[in-house]
């Protein structure tokens, strides 16, 4: 037996003996973070920090001979391997407690942390003081990691670990979490001189640390720097809400289905079955969760490694399938490592241990028939219903996930909704998809296609034979009507019409005999026909496509929220979820708070925007996220010395179209700008079906008017229909691709109006896309802007589109912006290419980057020296992959440049796809939406555990709840601090070109959004016209693989064309 005696000590974090976690419910432990005296107390810090042990504490007993480390808390016992024998017993309050056993890496501002990986003390390549491997003396610092050299290592984190856990908000009950978070803390003098009073002794180490698993990642981010200190503080809430963790190590377990199943459903359903037959038998009382694939997972070990199960299922049509499920045991999801994690001990996140805790979460709502899954989401219309129009609805549901964050494990829940297919008769579906009278239809080449396509791949279920309502699923239909469609009915081939077989078979009469059929066969089998009117889409099924215009309108008015109503509704969801009672996260030991998370934000301040000195207003300080031009003028106001004019409206002819121009021409001479006062053309109107017939012969015009001043049109005003179809897309390939010349494109139903705003925002736009600037930050003239002032600076934005499901054939589309106009940093150039489809990786990045390296130099005479790339697009599972090579195409294309060029480079990615949602605590800090005001701040909490990132709200809500933007520093050579970062961010809001408002996220990542779009548009337009841009596949694959674009003209590309 070996005895500690607790003494007066200090409050130092330190603690922990008996084998492997804290004395808080789980006996023993390594760390104890109250410093709690005689029964866990190992760690005695010398004068300056963890001052050891003290007497607080009574002793907890931990049996080492059965592995079993026993407290009063009944969750306390967790079995281990046999360990030595032993008791390790606290003695009564008021001893003396020992030295210091070792020092940790990371717990105290005399260590540095090379790496995320901490070792023990005997591991090779740490120098140990004290004696043999067994017996360590504690002496001054204890153990030293010597910094190692790493290929591409930030800077080593060297300081405390930052204490994760707020004051305000309850701990998890996680052991480690709790005894490993505040380990940061330093001791004061008088702490220090407590913990000398404890003699230098000798420490047997009984058993081994517990060590985190060695990092995997390719890259390590960068830690946070520290908090944000700068703004006002305000409180908000968010939308987490705390889950305390479970004691026990949760089983993973692989199944094996048989006959191979593709539905999740119908797994889900075999699996229920098999839970139900066998729970209290062979299961041995467990209650699995299952993900509906691969993985089970069970609160404790089932009796048995791998073990078959025969299954009956029974369908709507009372046939029996049956089914074999083989589960076998795989390994076990250690919470321990994810309570490291948290804790900031751990570099990776465990996400075995957090996706199978998710999955304890779903089982509940997956396992509803009333309620369809759709990836972190769950819908009902039972919710309520609003019909989008053409067939669809919108399902109102909620979404919820666990998250990683600083005050421990969260459950961000939220209000979400989707469409799907009503579950109608195909022919009325078909009457609400095209607008058409079934009763005396007809159908075109157009309505055909429309229907096919929409139809294709739905499941729809028979309604002519009873009870027996079997399901299949369209595969498409048919090039004959009903009326003439024949089939082989016997062997012999003879043939029969669909009329007359459900006439004479099943004594239905055929209706709708001008509709083709639905073909629901496949390719394995002969075509099988049924007539629309005898088919009955089946509930629940997403519509994948994309919406309309008009649909997507009416979803906007189904999901918008006020954020009161909203915040109200996710707290509803939350108590109709009932947690609390849920049979699944009960088994599992979780618990889930329902209250929202308070956060302490910080609200940033606006920037000063500088206009020119001509206005009578040359500076500007925005209020609430938004100004106007009153007073102001455009602080580089472009030239607009030759333009004309095009009507494709029918109900804007010429003269109309002249008068529009001159009130247009007025504002943009208001603001500031050149802008001549008479065309070099007439206005016209022309045919839209004769568009690039016009533009071209238009073009020719002008160009022969200028002809004797060896000039070139400027600006080409088009007005088009509201409703134009492929028009926009065609005409912008038209101009930028081939013709090389900006439009303005303004919509019928805004000409007519022509109110003062409308023509303020349209002269806005005109500006930069012939080469002027609307304003700048005051600060950046006075090379005051945190960061971007200090040297030559160069603003990159990049994203990657990808087409919409269903067309399979189309590639994705990478689109980078870079600032070419150092220090103002308000003008971006633009370059796109298309890659393979569905590729996240920007696979010519490097090329790209290249080409804005050298524009930057072009227009300043100077090299950047630092690079600051904001990355959209990304989700945090291919945070690594994106790093690994856009940071190498980054470092390679400056390279390239020169041997000697090396700008150090700061990746931040940028998120609006979440699900976080900040609430206003009190009005005075809210706008006139409810939302949180612009500036508003979150780096704590809710943020993650170690990495540096943020969540900005930098605009106004107009309508709804407002969403933040996160942003993710995944490199950083620049070292900038957590403020700097912030504020630089928050001034760049401001300085989007198409308004005088903030904008939600930063505007280079913004306008990348713009230019790859605007690419898509070209493919959208169905023409092959122009030239192209070379080929995008990656090494290895073919060029022919990927769809190419046609390229931007010269003149085009130097402007912000995309405005």
């Amino acid at each position: 037996m070996s005895s500690y005696q607790g003494g007066r000590g200090g409050r130092g974090r330190g603690g922990g003996g008996g084998r492997q976690y804290d004395n808080q419910g789980r006996g023993g432990g390594q760390y104890d973070n109250q410093g709690r005296g005689g029964a866990n107390s190992n760690w005695r810090g010398p004068p300056s920090h963890h001052a050891g042990a003290g007497g607080q504490g009574a002793g907890y007993a931990g049996r080492g001979s059965r592995g079993q480390y026993q407290n009063p808390n009944p969750r306390a016992q967790y079995p281990h391997p046999r360990g030595p024998q032993g008791s390790y017993m606290g003695s009564s309050p008021g001893g003396r407690g020992p030295q210091q056993m070792y020092a940790q890496p990371g717990c105290g501002t005399q260590y540095q942390y090379p790496d995320l990986n901490p070792r023990p003390p005997q591991q090779p390549g740490w120098v140990q003081r004290g004696h043999s491997p067994q017996t360590i003396r504690a002496v001054s610092s204890q153990y030293h990691a010597p910094i190692q050299q790493q290929q591409e290592t930030h800077r080593p984190y060297i300081g405390t670990v930052p204490d994760l856990h707020q004051a305000n908000q309850p701990r998890p009950s996680a052991p480690i979490s709790q005894a490993i978070a505040v380990c940061g803390g330093v001791a004061t003098q008088e702490q220090g001189e407590a913990g000398l009073e404890g003699k230098m002794s000798e420490v047997t180490l009984q058993q081994e640390m517990p060590l985190p698993p060695v990092s995997t990642k390719a890259y390590k981010f960068p830690r946070r720097p520290g908090k944000g200190t700068r703004g006002q503080k305000v409180f908000v809430r968010a939308n987490h809400f705390l889950v305390q963790l479970p004691g026990n190590a949760l089983h993973h377990y692989d199944v094996t289905i048989k006959p191979l199943v593709t539905s999740r459903g119908t797994n889900r359903a075999v699996m229920r079955a098999l839970v139900n037959a066998y729970q209290h038998s062979n299961l041995d009382g467990r209650l699995p969760v299952y993900d509906g694939r691969k993985s089970l997972y069970t609160a404790g070990p089932l009796p048995f490694e791998s073990q078959r199960f025969e299954v009956t299922l029974s369908d709507e049509d009372r046939r029996e399938r049956g089914f074999t499920v083989e589960i076998k045991h795989v390994g076990s999801a250690d919470v321990s490592h994810l309570e490291m994690f948290l804790a900031g001990l751990q570099p990776d996140a465990p996400q075995d241990a957090i996706q199978a805790l998710d999955i304890v979460l779903r089982e509940k709502p997956s396992s509803s028939n009333a309620i369809v899954p759709v990836g972190r989401s769950f819908f009902s219309d039972s919710f309520g219903r609003y019909k989008l129009g053409e067939g669809l609805e919108s399902w109102p549901g909620f979404y919820q996930s666990l998250r990683p964050t600083q005050m421990g494990l969260s459950l961000n829940v939220d209000i979400s909704s989707t469409a799907f297919l009503e579950s109608v008769m195909v022919t009325e579906f078909v009457a609400k998809l095209v607008g058409k009278d079934l009763n005396n239809i007809h159908l075109t080449d157009a309505d055909i296609l429309k229907i096919r396509k929409n139809l294709k791949g739905v499941k729809v279920e028979v309604t002519h034979r009873g009870n027996m309502r079997r399901k299949y699923r369209i595969s498409g239909l048919t090039a004959l009507p009903t009326r003439d469609l024949t089939f082989p009915c016997d062997e012999q081939g003879t043939m029969k019409k669909v009329v007359d077989y459900f006439r004479e078979v099943y004594s239905h009469n055929i209706r709708y005999v001008k509709l083709p059929c639905l073909d629901v066969g496949n390719n394995s089998r002969k075509p099988n026909y049924l007539p629309m009117e005898v088919c009955k889409i089946v509930k629940g099924q997403r519509y994948r496509k994309k919406l309309n215009e008009n649909q997507t309108t009416n979803m906007l008015k189904a999901t918008c929220q006020k954020p009161v109503d909203r915040e109200k509704s996710i707290l509803n969801t939350v108590r109709d979820n009932k947690y609390k009672e849920d049979i699944f996260v009960t088994e599992f030991g979780l618990t889930i708070s329902d209250q929202p998370t308070m956060i302490e934000a910080r609200l940033l301040p606006p920037p000063l925007l500088k206009y020119n000195d001509t206005g009578a207003e040359q500076e500007c300080t925005p209020r609430f996220g938004s100004w106007n031009m009153k007073d102001k003028k455009l602080v580089n106001g472009g030239q607009v010395n030759f333009w004309y004019c095009i009507s494709f409206s029918p109900q804007v002819g010429g003269n109309d179209a002249g008068r529009f121009c001159k009130l247009l021409g007025d504002m943009c001479r208001v603001s500031g700008m050149e802008f001549a006062a008479n065309p070099i053309l007439p206005p016209v109107s022309a045919q839209r079906d004769r568009l690039e017939e016009v533009l071209k012969s238009r073009y020719q015009e002008a160009v022969s008017a200028l002809s004797h001043l060896r000039k070139l049109p400027d600006l080409l005003i088009v007005i088009l229909p509201n409703n134009n179809g492929n028009l926009y897309s065609d005409l912008k390939r038209i101009c930028e691709t081939d013709i090389d010349l900006v439009t303005q494109c303004c919509l019928t139903k805004n000409v007519m109006k022509a109110n003062p705003q409308f023509l303020a925002n349209v002269a806005l736009k005109i500006n930069v896309k012939v080469g002027g600037r609307n304003t700048v930050l005051a600060d950046a003239i006075r090379r005051r802007v945190p960061i971007v002032s200090r040297k030559p600076t160069i603003i990159f934005g990049a994203d990657v589109t990808h087409p919409p499901p269903g067309e399979d054939t189309n590639p994705s589309i990478a689109a980078v912006v870079a600032s070419v106009d150092w220090p103002e940093i308000a003008t971006y150039a633009g370059t796109f290419r298309p890659q393979a489809h569905r590729q996240e990786i920007i696979s010519q990045l490097g090329e790209m980057v290249k080409e804005h390296l050298r524009s930057f130099r072009r227009k300043t005479n100077l090299e950047p020296q630092q690079i600051i790339f904001y990355r959209d697009g990304v989700s945090e599972g291919q945070f690594q992959q994106v790093l690994q090579h856009e940071i190498t195409a980054i470092k390679t294309a400056c390279k390239q440049l020169s041997d000697s060029y090396s700008p150090t480079i700061t990746f931040i990615v940028v998120q609006k796809r979440h699900h976080t949602r900040l609430f206003p605590t009190d009005n005075r800090f809210a706008d006139r939406s409810g939302n949180v005001l612009p500036g508003t701040v979150v780096d704590t909490k809710i943020c993650h555990p170690t990495e540096f990132d943020f969540f900005l709200n930098s605009h106004a809500g107009i309508q709804g709840t407002s969403r933040p933007a996160h942003y993710h520093v995944l490199w950083d050579d620049n070292e900038f601090n957590v403020d700097e970062l912030q504020q630089l961010t928050y001034n760049l809001c401001y300085t989007y070109a198409r308004c005088t408002r903030s904008v939600s996220i930063v505007p280079p990542a913004y306008y990348a959004h713009q230019i790859a779009f605007r690419a898509r548009s070209y493919l959208d337009s169905g023409s092959d016209s122009g030239s192209f841009a070379p080929g995008s596949a990656r090494s290895g694959e073919a060029s022919s693989t990927v769809k190419q674009l046609p390229a931007l003209k010269d003149n085009v590309k130097k402007v912000m064309f995309y405005c």
